[in-house]
């Protein structure tokens, strides 16, 4: 203190606030940048839900210890970390947007690219809030910046949750009318058009089912995915395989990647913290060979995931590895015996294809798919099922591309061994919600599903039911089917939120 030349200032010279920053189109990309980082946050998409928050549901299971007694195996509370930084991190994205849509206006700039800047804000504003209600239900909805610290600012009630679905929806559609078509942006890594269209299907199905159960949403929803089908700008890439090994080669394709997370680097030089877990958390153990790629093999498949595939189904062997890696140096690809199944890895993000080199140890470069143009394709199957006004081709031709596409044949020529035809709207039903697991195992989405589908608990107690009947070794998989309860249809509200804001109130059961 003795040498301070000046005492405290209480406004810092450095400091950058609202009043003197957005002042050039360079900063308000800068803002824009820093909302879609959001999606990179260690909370969410780089770390925590690959694997570790328990989204893959009957799928498969977490066996990585440091996670035990935590919401990937459904014994946790309300003060559970991660619980807590999904929320943390939401909101904090949530703030940065409103922070850019309050001061959009202020650069002089073309308004197009201006216009073009908001519908991307507006959009990831509404899919956080999406991210936020289908897990805790009712969440507080702050459109506007926090004025101030203090304890009256922090206080928000939970809004209802059909309330916070219309702001979602009314922000995406505007959003649609602004940002570009996809074959303009040039990759799935910025909002589209098509971006926006198809996850706006996926919100309507999602209000569609339980627990809202609004059914003139399916309506919406098929429109809305029918306007992806129809733009002439997806399609399915023919090879399964080549899909995941593009996100760990840093390859672009938005015929069928529509809208994916960005991550750069190996965890070293200027890019420490804009790599992800992708591969690492997900990816197939377990070995330190830097020639392969360390993965910490935490999602382990689940007995009822593999029967769902047929032995021809080339996405099996893909999205489950039929194989471990043995030894360090250098590793050994060994393959499972037939009884193994319940101990088989994720093998969708394999690191051995990246490009990034070293391979680290800690983060890596692969991107991880939000919307794929076949969960689109088999979006507006399910909605045109429940609706039920035609023939049922299109319905039909939608999923059956999807299959073709699995069984490694061309996508558009009708094969009687694999195509469905025929089946009446519970048949087709339920080949749908098979069809989404053989498909978009291990990507997020299988919870949510199933609990739009009313099947949560039902699917959760089958799994248990099977892995039991058919291993001894996998005691992590039976532990954690063996604690969903009826409470875990939602995450708790986390109790630190519940301190700070006293007009918070807890979900049922916690």
């Amino acid at each position: 203190m003795p040498s301070c030349k000046k005492s405290f200032e209480k406004e810092p010279s450095d400091f950058i606030g609202p009043e003197n920053y957005f002042k050039t189109e360079e900063q308000l990309n800068y803002a824009l940048n820093g909302v879609y980082s959001t999606l990179a946050e260690s909370g969410l998409y780089a770390n925590n839900m690959i694997a570790r928050l328990g989204l893959d549901a009957d799928q498969s299971y977490n066996r990585y210890s440091h996670d035990e007694a935590s919401v990937s195996d459904y014994n946790y509370t309300s003060a559970d970390t991660k619980i807590l930084a999904y929320w943390r991190a939401l909101y904090l994205g949530i703030n940065r947007a409103n922070l850019l849509l309050e001061n959009i206006d202020k650069p002089d700039m073309d308004n197009g690219k201006r216009e073009k800047i908001k519908g991307q804000t507006l959009f990831l504003r509404a899919y956080f809030y999406f991210l936020l209600v289908i897990r805790f239900g009712d969440v507080p909805l702050v459109l506007n910046t926090v004025s101030s610290a203090s304890s009256e600012a922090l206080q928000v009630a939970r809004t209802p949750v059909k309330e916070v679905y219309h702001k979602i929806l009314e922000d995406m559609e505007a959003a649609s009318l602004l940002v570009d078509d996809i074959d303009v942006v040039g990759s799935g890594g910025r909002i589209s058009k098509s971006a926006v269209w198809g996850i706006m299907a996926r919100v309507c199905l999602y209000m569609a089912g339980n627990p809202i159960n609004d059914v003139s949403k399916y309506a919406e929803a098929r429109e809305w995915a029918e306007k992806v089908i129809t733009s002439g700008k997806h399609q399915l890439n023919p090879s399964f395989q080549q899909i995941f090994i593009n996100y760990a080669q840093d390859k672009y394709d938005y015929k069928e990647s529509i809208w994916e997370v960005e991550f750069w680097g190996n965890g070293t030089g200027i890019y420490t913290n804009l790599g992800g877990y992708v591969g690492r958390n997900n990816g197939i153990g377990s070995t330190e060979d830097p020639n392969v790629g360390y993965a910490a093999g935490m999602s382990r498949t689940s007995t009822v995931l593999f029967k769902l595939y047929d032995a021809n189904d080339l996405r099996r062997d893909w999205s489950i590895a039929p194989f471990r890696y043995v030894g360090d140096a250098p590793a050994v690809a060994t393959n499972w015996n037939a009884s193994q199944i319940a101990e088989r890895y994720c093998g969708k993000w394999r690191r051995i294809y990246e490009t990034v080199l070293p391979r680290s140890t800690t983060r890596t470069s692969q991107n991880f798919p939000i919307l794929r143009y076949s969960d689109v394709l088999l979006m507006f199957a399910e909605a045109d099922n429940f609706i039920d006004d035609n023939d049922g081709t299109q319905r039909h031709e939608a999923i059956n591309k999807v299959r073709r596409r699995g069984f490694g044949k061309p996508v558009d020529v009708p094969d009687a061994s694999i195509d469905f035809t025929g089946m009446d709207k519970a048949a087709f039903l339920e080949q749908i919600q098979n069809e989404r697991s053989r498909e978009l195992a291990f990507e997020c989405l299988r919870k949510d599903d199933l609990i739009r589908w009313n099947i949560f608990l039902s699917s959760m107690k089958y799994a248990l039911n099977d892995i039991t009947s058919t291993t001894t070794a996998a005691t992590d998989a039976k532990r954690t089917f063996t604690n969903v309860s009826a409470r875990d249809v939602l995450w708790p509200i986390p109790l630190y939120e519940l301190g700070v804001n006293k007009k918070l109130v807890q979900n049922s059961g916690w």
